[in-house]
C-alpha cells in the first residue's frame, strides 16, 4: 500500500471519528427521543463518543508520525 493511499485511509478514519463525536454530542445534547430512552439513550451517545475517539486519536498520531517520517526522507535527499 502506498504512503498516498495510507493517508487517505487514515484522514477518512479522522474524518468518520469526529463526525462520530459531533454525532454524540448532538445527541447527548440537543435529542428528545435520546433523553426519553433515559440510560439507554445515555449510552448511545456515550458509544458514539467513545466510537469516534477510537478511530480519530490513533490515527492522528500515526498520521503524524508517518508525515514527520516523510518530511526527514525529503530533508535527507536534499
Amino acid at each position: 500500500m502506498t504512503d498516498a493511499k495510507l493517508i487517505l485511509i487514515l484522514k477518512t478514519c479522522i474524518s468518520i471519528g469526529l463526525l462520530l463525536i459531533l454525532l454524540g454530542i448532538y445527541l447527548h445534547n440537543f435529542s428528545e427521543s435520546i433523553e426519553a430512552m433515559g440510560v439507554t439513550g445515555i449510552i448511545i451517545s456515550a458509544m458514539c463518543i467513545a466510537l469516534g475517539m477510537v478511530l480519530s486519536l490513533p490515527t492522528k498520531m500515526y498520521l503524524t508520525f508517518i508525515l514527520v517520517r516523510r518530511e526527514s526522507e525529503v530533508n535527507k535527499s536534499k
